[in-house]
This record gives structure tokens, C-alpha cells and sequence, in this order.
């Protein structure tokens, strides 16, 4: 007998049991599978859909959220979005009442609990659904929390973001329904069998919580979210303070979703906060957090590991790294310079994907001759130049820088060169926005380094900063890879060869740093992109990350299996 048999009827099974299917046979096969189209095109959405999507943004904005007021709530408010583009948001959220909220979460888990795996995952699948079809307005709001280009925001915090959700969900319901909801057990006997009935129960670990982040707030919270509620544990989502609307928006719609099915909408509630206030600790404290997932810088993220470890919390952390590329050599120079002045590029390189360690040997064949450390250095410079050339079309690339850090490190690159005896091959530079003058835009940067220059290049540099490393050969690029990784983590890696040796080395080498590895990006697809159901998002298997989007480690430690047997 298998849990599905035991599940009560539930229409939203029998509505999402193809989605479902479909989404169990990707997550299988690691094929390609993308249940929501990426594209905003109104022939997929609608025609009106933009516009509406927009209207539903800007009736958030210098309000109050009304539709989190039936939260336990302390009667006060919170608030302190500012968009990078320039706007203040005024949006206005009812600060929780954490005594109230924590127990009515507790109270509500009974009832989510026995209502079985395959009817929570087809609730979740309801929401994702209604998170989709509300995409245009997930759109604005991410692009004016995370200060994203609007189509990054609306691929990377809609569409991928719903996938990533989806896979987390049906990732969820595999590990649950590999146990069965009963079974005869009989052991031989001299005159009679043995013979037992034995019962198995998936229960929740607990009250989970999704400390949010500010440049990805679906993206990277969606997974923890509902890999934590499919596997029947209510969720408190803490978002980052400068990027609350788009997991308001989300949570709202699963709140709505849950009462119009019988359960508790207590089991998703926003905590949301001023900037400054220091929630997310005082939450971690609380005895009722089972389950913690962060995204984040890596001095809270440490700490959230350590008191997770003396607490018997389960903590999953998506922290910094040095994300490495090796350049040995190419035969598509081309292709090879225009990928990486991409992945350089995109969002301002304010991604934890994006490369910034450009390993590079002195000299590098090529389909376009042999080219020394200094001319791949220029002509990777002249790519990101071409790319960003034109301020209204390299703004729709860049986006806006997220915050002062972002800012400081994108004006740093003749002090970086000065301090470490290197070379600015390109400066980063401030380009207007033509249609939000206020938004401070950055390109891409580079500065030219020997490979003895470790105290500049082994810590990470968020934004639009990357470092071209000269070393003695490729042998000594991919020790350099293995090292910085080891100690300081990363959450992608690259290499570009035209000799299948050396790619062979540099697989050997990515193992032993734990890390994904890209080889010979020249199209369309790129190191800092991940694609759900196919792409491991993080190994767990260095300092950036200690969790994955989407293994089954990230899911089955959420429920525990509670056994009950008795004689037959």
C-alpha cells in the first residue's frame, strides 16, 4: 500500500496530477522541462497582461499591505523599501506578533500534517500556479526591491523562480512517497510466521523560516519555502528588509490558497521589518524554528550554521565565494569573449554565479593565433566595451547597483591595480539610465593581476569587478581553482580547452574543490545561469554552500517517518 492510496480525495489533485507527472519524470531524467513560459510576450500571457501587472505593482506602493492584515500582528507597521532605480516604495506591512504567529503556526500543523504528501504538493502547485498568473506584477516588484533589468525580473523572479519552486516541490513529494503508508511484515517461524501490521506517518521537523535575500527574493526563497511546506511544515518567510514585496506578494497568494482548502493560513506568514532591526537572530532563537534557509553573506550565515548545530536546528545556507574561470585555450576566441563579457555583465555582475577569477596562462592558443596574458586581457576588455557601449541598450543588461558595497567595489579597480602592482585593463563605468535618473548603473570592470596578488583576488568582490590572474600555466590555473575554492568556496567554475586532456584535468579538478564546472560556454547559455530540474544550483560541497537547489539531501531531512506496529 503506498501513501497516494491512503490520501483522501482532494480536487486539486486530480487538477494538478499532470503537472505533477510531468515535473517527477524532469526531476528523473534531468531533462529539460519548463512548466512557465520565461518569455513576457502577450500572445503567452495575454494582452493585457503587462498593464495589468503593472497597475497591481503601483497599488502597493505608499500603502499599507492590506491584504497580510488577518496576520497576528502587534498593531504597529514596518517598511523601508527604496528602489534602486530611485522611487521610495512606502509600502507598509503589519509587523508580526511573533508569540501569536508561532503558535498559531504550530496549531496549524495537524491538519496539513495528515492531509498526506501528494494532497500538499498539489496545494503548493495551486500556489506556483497563481504566482505565475500574477508574473507581470512579481515582475515590477523584484525590479524595484532587487534593482534587476525588468526582463531579468520577470525570467529570474517569475517564470524560473516558479520552476525552481515547482522542482522543489515534486523533489519533496519523491522522498515522501518512497515510503509506504503501511505493510505486513512477517518474519518465518518454526510453526507460525510472525506476522505484523506496521504503519509509517510523515511528520514535519517543524515551524520553518526563509530568511530572504536582496537581490533575488523568489529565486533563491522559493525552494526553501516550499521544499519546507510540502513536507508539511509551516514557514515564516523573513524578507530582507529592502526586498519585502515580492515574498508579500507570495506569501499572500499561499495564505489564500490554503484557507480556500481547509488549512490553517497560518501556515505561511511574512515577517516582515524595518532595515536595521536584526529579525532574522531574534527569530533563530526562537525555540519553535526547526528549519532555517538563508541567502546571504557569509559572517551571518556562519553564525546561522553554528547556533543551528548547538541548537538541533536543520540550517541550509547559500553564502560567497570566488567563482574561477580557466582559460587554457580556445578555438572559438569569439564566442569565448562575448560568453564571458556576458556573464560579467548581467545584473552588474550582482549574482553569486558570476565569475570574478579569471585564471589565464601566458600564452594562449587560439583560433585567431597565439595570444599573450596582456592581449586576452584587452580583448576581453574591448568585448565588455562593445557590450556596454550604449548606455540605453547596456541598461536593460546592467540594471542598477543593489547598494553602497556594490557601489564602493565597482569604483575600487585603480586602487585594487595600484595596492596589488596590477593593471585596470577596463574601469567600471557609471552609465545614466535613461528612464530612472536617480538609479546608479555600473558596467563591468577589470583589473589585470599577477597570480602572487592573493590577498586582492581569494575574497569576494560583489558586483561589476573582475580579476584576470596571469599564472605560469594552465597546471597552476586549475591548483589556483582548486585552492581558492577550497578555502573560500565558490558556486560555479568555468574552463575554456581546446584539448580534451586538459578538460579531463580541469573535471578532476572541480571535483576536488566541489564545485559545478562549465566547459567551453560559447552560445547561449551561460556560467552564472542554472536551469531548473537539469542544473544542481550549488554542490554543498564547499565553503559557499552547505545545501543545493534541488538534491534530495535539501528535502528529506525536512520530515521525519513515525512508525506505529502491532501484531496481526
Amino acid at each position: 500500500m503506498t501513501t497516494l492510496a491512503t490520501t483522501p480525495a482532494h480536487p486539486l489533485v486530480e487538477k494538478h496530477q499532470t503537472v505533477l507527472d510531468e515535473a517527477c519524470e524532469a526531476l528523473a531524467t534531468r531533462s529539460y522541462y519548463s512548466r512557465y513560459p520565461e518569455s513576457p510576450s502577450p500572445k503567452i500571457y495575454g494582452e493585457n497582461a503587462a498593464a495589468e501587472g503593472l497597475a497591481a505593482y503601483q497599488k502597493h506602493l505608499n500603502a499599507p499591505y492590506a491584504a497580510l492584515a488577518s496576520q497576528p500582528s502587534d498593531g504597529t507597521e514596518v517598511g523601508s523599501e527604496v528602489s534602486p532605480y530611485g522611487p521610495v516604495l512606502g509600502v507598509r506591512y503589519p509587523r508580526l506578533d511573533l508569540d501569536a504567529a508561532l503558535a498559531a503556526a504550530q496549531a496549524a500543523i495537524p491538519a496539513w500534517r495528515d492531509a498526506g504528501a501528494r494532497v500538499r504538493a498539489a496545494v503548493c502547485v495551486e500556489i506556483i500556479e497563481r504566482i505565475n498568473a500574477r508574473s507581470f506584477e512579481m515582475a515590477n516588484a523584484v525590479m524595484h526591491t532587487s534593482g534587476q533589468p525588468f526582463v531579468m525580473s520577470f525570467q529570474a523572479g517569475g517564470p524560473h523562480a516558479q520552476d525552481r519552486a515547482l522542482e522543489a516541490v515534486v523533489a519533496g513529494l519523491v522522498e515522501m512517497e518512497r515510503i509506504p503508508a503501511s505493510a505486513i511484515w512477517e518474519k518465518p517461524g518454526r510453526d507460525a510466521p510472525l506476522r505484523m501490521q506496521k504503519d509509517y506517518q510523515v511528520v514535519p521537523r517543524g515551524v520553518a523560516m526563509v530568511i530572504g535575500c536582496n537581490t533575488f527574493p523568489t529565486w533563491n526563497g522559493y525552494p526553501g519555502l516550499f521544499a519546507s511546506l510540502v513536507t508539511g511544515n509551516p514557514v515564516v518567510v523573513k524578507p530582507h528588509p529592502r526586498a519585502a514585496l515580492p515574498l508579500a506578494i507570495t506569501v499572500e497568494i499561499a495564505r489564500d490558497v490554503l484557507t480556500e482548502n481547509g488549512f490553517g493560513a497560518a501556515l505561511v506568514q511574512l515577517a516582515a521589518e524595518n532595515d536595521g532591526d536584526g529579525l532574522a537572530k531574534t527569530l533563530a532563537e526562537r525555540p519553535e524554528i526547526a528549519i532555517i534557509d538563508y541567502t546571504g553573506g557569509p559572517f551571518f550565515g556562519a553564525w546561522l550554521e553554528q547556533h543551528g548545530a548547538a541548537s538541533g536546528q536543520l540550517v541550509f545556507t547559500e553564502k560567497a565565494g570566488v567563482n574561477a574561470v580557466v582559460i587554457d585555450s580556445t578555438d572559438n576566441l569569439k564566442g569565448m569573449l562575448g560568453n564571458l563579457a556576458f556573464s560579467f555583465t548581467l545584473y552588474s555582475g550582482q549574482m553569486c554565479t558570476t565569475p570574478q577569477n579569471v585564471y589565464v596562462q601566458a600564452q594562449v592558443p587560439t583560433d585567431e593565433g597565439v595570444l599573450s596574458f596582456d592581449e586576452v586581457a584587452d580583448r576581453l576588455g574591448a568585448a565588455v566595451s562593445r557590450l556596454t557601449g550604449d548606455d540605453a541598450k547596456a541598461v536593460e543588461l546592467l540594471g542598477a547597483t543593489v547598494n553602497p558595497q556594490v557601489r564602493s567595489n565597482a569604483s575600487a579597480h585603480a586602487t585594487i591595480a595600484s595596492e596589488a602592482d596590477g593593471r585596470v585593463v577596463l574601469a567600471s563605468r557609471e552609465i545614466v539610465h535613461p528612464a530612472y535618473p536617480d538609479a546608479v548603473c555600473r558596467a563591468p570592470g577589470l583589473v589585470a593581476l599577477d597570480a602572487s596578488a592573493e590577498a586582492v583576488y581569494t575574497k569576494e568582490w560583489f558586483g561589476p569587478v573582475a580579476f584576470l590572474i596571469k599564472t605560469a600555466s594552465t597546471d597552476a590555473s586549475l591548483e589556483r581553482l582548486v585552492s581558492t575554492v577550497r578555502e573560500h568556496g565558490a558556486m560555479t567554475a568555468a574552463v575554456y580547452s581546446s584539448d580534451e586532456t586538459v578538460l579531463a584535468q580541469a573535471r578532476e579538478a572541480a571535483t576536488a574543490a566541489g564545485v559545478a564546472l562549465s566547459e567551453n560556454l560559447t552560445s547561449q547559455v551561460f556560467v552564472n545561469q542554472t536551469a531548473a530540474f537539469s542544473d544542481y544550483h550549488g554542490t554543498g560541497a564547499n565553503p559557499a554552500a552547505n545545501a543545493s537547489y534541488t538534491d534530495a539531501a535539501f528535502v528529506a531531512n525536512r520530515f521525519r517517518v513515525i512508525t506505529s506496529r502491532r501484531h496481526i
